[in-house]
């Protein structure tokens, strides 16, 4: 609606994770660098987490986009992790292309077993991906656990990525998880975006999408100042922000967005300004 009045190619603030408009921060290169170090080195059990909004389903996006360049590499991706260990086991299984309905625990126990001997056998890598984690339960987590001990003398068979909000984290410290914690090899933690950081993901998403770098700037910085206070450097509510900021400055016939239009926003999206005190590095 808008890309034509402000010379765009497309939305540069498009809410659907794509790894095409992916901003690295240190913290995200570092967490996706711990994705896929785990799971090419064959470490197991890899975590990720982060607050609601702060990027880990993009960051997930680009770590698949990167395994489906490998030809050695298979993978089961689960995004509804509100399962029973029953129902978890089956649709792991499904998802690998292994015959699962119908079939008891043990005899799916054994036909993955196999699955994942055959693949190491042929130095080939498999890797189960599980988003929201922090919604799989006790249970659950437990069974991973016990997936993760199908391995050889010198390698791990099955690579486990978990990747969820914080809970995730208080869930792994309970006493009753602890030999499942002791597994996991590499653990990043996201966290949202400092006041410079916000500028460079909005001038850098502006970019991707086309955006002219010479004359006025799409947003001015007092109105990239308060996308800043606004969201709090979240990347989800910053994009949410940026995108009916220029949906409003459009409606106006306006060629730059100004503080005032993102206050408009805030106020029907019922958000308050913060001040941060401290950035986060």
């Amino acid at each position: 609606m808008y890309k034509t009045h402000f010379h765009l190619t497309r939305n540069p603030f498009d809410l659907t994770p794509d790894p095409n408009c992916f901003v690295p921060t240190p913290r995200h290169n570092e967490a996706l660098a711990a994705l896929y170090y785990g799971v090419r080195r064959h470490k197991g059990f890899v975590v990720v987490t982060g607050e609601v909004g702060t990027g880990k389903t993009l960051l997930l996006r680009c770590l698949l986009r990167l395994l489906e360049n490998s030809k050695d590499i298979a993978y089961a991706y689960l995004f509804n992790s509100r399962l029973t260990p029953a129902d978890f086991l089956h649709y792991v299984l499904s998802d690998f292309g292994l015959p699962a309905s119908g079939k008891s625990k043990s005899e799916l126990l054994i036909e993955f077993s196999k699955f994942l001997i055959e693949r190491g056998l042929k130095q080939m890598t498999t890797v189960l991906i599980v988003d929201e984690a922090h919604d799989l339960s006790a249970d659950t987590l437990e069974e991973l656990r016990l997936l993760s001990n199908l391995e050889t003398t010198e390698d791990k068979l099955l690579q486990i990525v978990l990747v969820g909000q914080p809970e995730l984290d208080k869930k792994l410290d309970s006493n009753d998880l602890r030999q499942l914690k002791q597994r996991i090899a590499l653990r990043a933690h996201l966290r949202p975006l400092t006041a410079e950081q916000t500028q460079d993901y909005i001038e850098q998403r502006l970019r991707i999408a086309g955006a002219q770098q010479n004359g006025l700037p799409l947003f001015s910085p007092a109105a990239v100042a308060a996308v800043y206070a606004y969201s709090r450097g979240f990347p989800r509510l910053i994009n949410t922000i940026c995108e009916n900021s220029l949906i409003g400055a459009y409606a106006k016939q306006m060629h730059s967005v100004t503080p005032n239009i993102v206050e408009d926003v805030a106020s029907e999206f019922r958000l308050e300004p913060a001040l941060i005190a401290q950035e986060h590095v």
